[in-house]
């Protein structure tokens, strides 16, 4: 096992690589400035669509707006926001807060990109129904021959689509809030995980096999709830480190351009370890959104860019910047040797004692199950592509026992083995995304010329 994670690791250095960071944050940075900023200006607009103003009942697509938005998120705001951002400032110190932001920054316009292209340029499964994803993207728009390209994306989903990071730190909380604490000898051994691990998969069969409106439906009701618990925990923690404020941005900044606290003055290995981490929080330019985004039911492409976008600025420069402020408030990330999600325990203890883990465990099992009912959708639409509609729904089965692995893995591997995963998916999904960038202009500028001249009539 251990060389097999020495292997793992090396191979997520590999992938995470100068290149690949050129691609992501160069992509992004490209989307940004190639629009104008133009989605920005529409982000009331944006909002308006949310709320369904503009929904059509008849259009094509399973789900509305909010519900794909509440999909994509239920899969971004999860455990990469608690525990993710744990393990960036252990690996790399307060300065990787500021990395993230300036990756989730530009992320906002590659998921416009990525899923105004994901509605554009859906394609038809062996049944006809209607997909989208960025394997159809780059098959649609692109032309036949680039499909190698939209197979070796679907591939790398099938097994980065995967819940195997939930279920190893939904049980992790379980043991540290729960287990131990109650006196159980057992608690982190084999078998507890195992059969831990055994309960999880249950409760996600039950909602995954009900497809796509099952899980949008189970999404667009628990999101809402666990942004607002999650966000008023953070806040009163930051509210009882008000004055701590000031301090804790200045370490930020400062550490971003020195790396002093963990990476020894290597900035390049601190931004990349930031457009990682804000990859595996909020998924720009990996591919996850637009699998989900594709399936929402509109005519308008450009609208469904609009609602995407919002999902970096909530999930990271949000979320993910409320938790890492807790950990770094508290202090607890230069006083224990923890990572992960006991790391943000620590956090919450510190300032909530006693009944702060408690909250932090509600958080983390909402947090843990919506991105376990999400992934399940990517990896069927994969399968979906690569050996037909009829064949998607085998996915599940290898879905469900991948949970069982991830319950008694080791977390330096469980996130290693995604961080290949998303990367290896990120290349065909930001080429495809970048070739097809004159497409969305141009439907850009004509969706905003008639927002302007009052065209798009709101539903009542």
């Amino acid at each position: 096992m251990d060389k097999i994670e020495s292997f793992i690791s090396a191979a997520a250095n590999f992938v995470w690589g100068v290149p690949l960071l050129v691609l992501v944050m160069g992509g992004g940075i490209f989307f940004m400035f190639y629009s104008g900023f133009a989605p920005f200006s529409y982000f009331k607009h944006a909002l308006d669509v949310l709320r369904g103003k503009y929904d059509d009942p008849d259009a094509p697509g399973d789900v509305s707006h909010f519900q794909a938005l509440s999909g994509a998120l239920a899969a971004t705001i999860g455990m990469g926001n608690v525990s993710g951002v744990a393990i960036a400032i252990v690996m790399g110190g307060p300065g990787v807060i500021f990395w993230m932001w300036v990756s989730a920054f530009f992320g906002m316009a590659t998921k416009f990109f990525t899923c105004t292209l994901a509605v554009m340029y859906r394609g038809k499964d062996s049944n006809g129904d209607v997909q989208g994803g960025p394997m159809y993207v780059i098959t649609e728009g692109l032309g036949k021959k680039w499909k190698p390209l939209a197979v070796f994306f679907s591939v790398f989903c099938f097994f980065g689509a995967t819940p195997i990071f939930q279920a190893n730190q939904v049980i992790q909380v379980t043991n540290d809030v729960l287990l131990i604490p109650a006196g159980f000898a057992w608690a982190g051994s084999f078998t507890s995980n195992l059969v831990m691990g055994l309960v999880i998969t249950a409760l996600t069969c039950l909602v995954i096999f009900g497809g796509i409106k099952r899980i949008g439906l189970v999404a667009s009701r628990m999101v809402p709830f666990m942004v607002v618990l999650y966000m008023a925990c953070v806040l009163y923690i930051m509210g009882i480190h008000f004055l701590d404020i000031p301090h804790i941005f200045g370490m930020i900044l400062s550490d971003a351009f020195t790396a002093k606290a963990a990476m020894g003055g290597a900035i390049g290995a601190l931004i990349i370890e930031g457009a990682k981490r804000a990859s595996f929080s909020n998924e720009a330019g990996i591919g996850t959104a637009p699998l989900m985004h594709g399936a929402s039911k509109t005519k308008e492409p450009v609208r469904e860019g609009l609602v995407a976008m919002m999902g970096p600025a909530i999930d990271t420069l949000i979320v993910c910047t409320l938790t890492g402020f807790a950990i770094l408030a508290t202090n607890v990330w230069q006083t224990t040797d923890t990572n992960g999600i006991t790391l943000t325990g620590k956090a919450f203890e510190a300032a909530m004692p006693t009944v702060g883990p408690f909250l932090l465990f509600l958080c983390v099992l909402i947090f843990g199950f919506t991105t376990l009912f999400s992934y399940s959708y990517y990896g069927t639409k994969c399968v979906s592509f690569l050996a037909g509609a009829k064949y998607a729904h085998y996915f599940n089965y290898w879905y469900v026992s991948i949970i069982i692995v991830g319950s008694i893995t080791t977390l330096t591997m469980v996130v290693d083995f995604i961080n290949v995963m998303f990367g290896l998916m990120a290349i065909p999904t930001m080429v495809g995304a970048i070739l097809l960038a004159p497409k969305v202009k141009a439907a850009a500028n004509d969706y905003f010329g008639r927002v302007k001249r009052g065209e798009l009539v709101k539903q009542s």
